[in-house]
This record gives structure tokens, C-alpha cells and sequence, in this order.
């Protein structure tokens, strides 16, 4: 059975930190990415059903969406070789890793219409965080590090993310296009059914 008291609890103490902070984006990033990395830690709690590779594609699975949409938690499933294109999330956004590797490529863009520049490329291993928002480097392309298996990656946003107008940037000529992500199954993980172990308390 997977550890879902785990994920609802992590689910309360970043509530609580919002609720705390409220858009003071630096305390987000910072507490918040202690979160996750206490979160990303552990590897038995995620479900099985949102740790599901594609073989055409990257998949994003939604694990929660905060009521008032001020953030988002999602599952990056990423098979052999695949990659996204470059793009941007105009919102906050901490990743960490779970399982297997990730790549980042950073891209700056020096002026609309021209081409982007390349710039640090780094790898984000199991436990590590890292961290995008329009003020830290917001543009990039992410990649499975491995050749031979699945990574997982967990992502939280500031802002419902599935449904948030962001930009796929062609790097060598600076063209951008509209892209809206949504997401890869049409429903979520069911972490807060409790009725087992209230039942169970009860006799």
C-alpha cells in the first residue's frame, strides 16, 4: 500500500506556507523547496497509475490543485531519450527528483525575434531540487538523463499549471508560439480517501 499520509501531509505544510507567505515568491522558493525535498526523499508515495511512462512522450499527471488554483503539484514522467521543446512556465515553479535524472538546458532571451542564448546546462539527481520563475531563469529544455530507463519528477507551480498560457521558443531563431500544457489523464489521484482507516479505528 502506498504511503498517501505522506502526500496529504506535505499537501497541508505547503498550504500552510502559502497562506504564510502569501506572494513573497524568495520564502516560497526557499521553504517550499525544503519541503519538497523532504518529500522527494521518500519513494512510497507516489501512485502507480502517475508513474506510467508514454512511449511517444513526456507525461504530466496532476496530483493536486490548490482550491483557490495558487499552486499545483505534478508528476513529470519521462521515458528513455525524451525531452521537452524549450518553453517557459511564467509562474514560480520547484522540481524534484524521484527517481532516475533530469537535464536541464537554460535559455535566456536577449530581445523578441532574435535568437535565444544558450546558456548552464545541469543535471538534477534523486532528492535534489531546482527552481524556475520569470525572476530566477524561466526559460529551458528538460531531458532524460538516462538511456536505458524512466525518470519521475515531481513539480509544484504557483498557479494551476495544466491550464496557464505560457511560450515554445524555437532557440535558433527566437520565434515564440502560445502553448497550454494541460495535463496527461483527465482525473486525479484519489489521496484523500481515509475511509479505511477511519473504519478501522472505529471497530
Amino acid at each position: 500500500m502506498k504511503n498517501h499520509a505522506r502526500f496529504r501531509q506535505f499537501i497541508a505544510a505547503f498550504t500552510r506556507l502559502i497562506d504564510e507567505t502569501g506572494n513573497d515568491e524568495p520564502a516560497i522558493l526557499e521553504r517550499g523547496g525544503k519541503l519538497l525535498a523532504e518529500l522527494v526523499q521518500h519513494d512510497d508515495w507516489l501512485p502507480d497509475d502517475c508513474a506510467q511512462p508514454h512511449p511517444g512522450h513526456y507525461q504530466q499527471y496532476l496530483l493536486f490543485c490548490d482550491p483557490l488554483e495558487r499552486f499545483s503539484v505534478v508528476s513529470f514522467v519521462w521515458g528513455p531519450g525524451q525531452k521537452t521543446p524549450v518553453h517557459d512556465h511564467t509562474v514560480w515553479g520547484l522540481i524534484g527528483m524521484l527517481r532516475g535524472a533530469e537535464v536541464c538546458h537554460e535559455y535566456t532571451q536577449v530581445a523578441p525575434g532574435k535568437p535565444l542564448e544558450a546558456g548552464a546546462s545541469h543535471q538534477i539527481l534523486p532528492s535534489q531540487i531546482d527552481r524556475v520563475s520569470p525572476t530566477v531563469g524561466d526559460i529551458h529544455q528538460v531531458e532524460n538523463a538516462l538511456a536505458d530507463r524512466p525518470s519521475i519528477s515531481v513539480h509544484i507551480y504557483g498557479a494551476n499549471i495544466g491550464a496557464v498560457s505560457r511560450h515554445l521558443y524555437d532557440p535558433a531563431t527566437g520565434a515564440v508560439q502560445p502553448f497550454v500544457s494541460g495535463y496527461s489523464a483527465p482525473s486525479i489521484p484519489n489521496f484523500w480517501d481515509r475511509s479505511a482507516e477511519v473504519r478501522a479505528k472505529a471497530q
